[in-house]
């Protein structure tokens, strides 16, 4: 297990994280699969069934902070199942505290570049059930991507764009922390992520 989990974690992860995260895998006993890009979530927990261990799966085209994020976030998960199964909600304190806990010596070692360590902090302060869905952590883990682009916030209201998963949309007005647009597929409404990934049309 040793050197197939550190190759593939190098692949993927800042190398000042590869020793920890590896402990963990191991500690756990996790089968990690690096899966296809996903719209609706960057990464997945899967409690032990019918004799198999606890598996994790995290997408593969999220850049190394990012990746990093969601594994400890899917590994929080897991220690939350394993101290009390189903007894407590999915992202309450229980889990809320381990993450914050696992973060911790990465924070020390000083695995992220400043601007992310800031706005991860923050962010650990009252962890979200989806990273994706701060707005703030969002941007700055986008920095680092290595496709670049648009996200739903740079464009006008009115303007005409399409999503990773083929459809297309109109920005229409912010409510609360998401915009409404509709989809010119089939006419509904949708509350888009005001940093979603986006590729703008022209409406000439």
């Amino acid at each position: 297990m040793e050197k197939r989990y550190k190759d593939m974690l190098q692949k993927y992860i800042p190398q000042a994280a590869v020793e920890q995260v590896y402990e963990w895998l191991r500690e756990y006993k996790v089968h990690l699969r690096i899966s296809r890009a996903r719209a609706t979530k960057h990464g997945d927990y899967r409690s032990p069934l019918n004799g198999k261990g606890h598996k994790i799966s995290v997408n593969h085209n999220l850049n190394p902070y990012a990746f990093l994020i969601t594994l400890v976030h899917e590994l929080a998960h897991l220690i939350v199942w394993e101290n009390h199964k189903n007894r407590v909600s999915p992202h309450g304190k229980e889990w809320k505290t381990i993450f914050k806990n696992l973060m911790q010596p990465l924070l020390m070692e000083e695995v992220f570049p400043a601007d992310v360590e800031k706005v991860l902090g923050k962010y650990l302060r009252n962890a979200k059930a989806s990273s994706g869905s701060d707005t703030e952590l969002t941007k700055v883990l986008n920095l680092y991507d290595q496709v670049t682009g648009f996200i739903l916030e740079d464009l006008e209201e009115g303007s005409i764009f399409r999503v990773e998963t083929g459809k297309t949309f109109r920005k229409g007005q912010k409510l609360r922390k998401r915009y409404q647009c509709v989809c010119l597929d089939n006419n509904r409404n949708y509350l888009v992520n005001p940093v979603a990934r986006v590729t703008p049309l022209d409406q000439s």
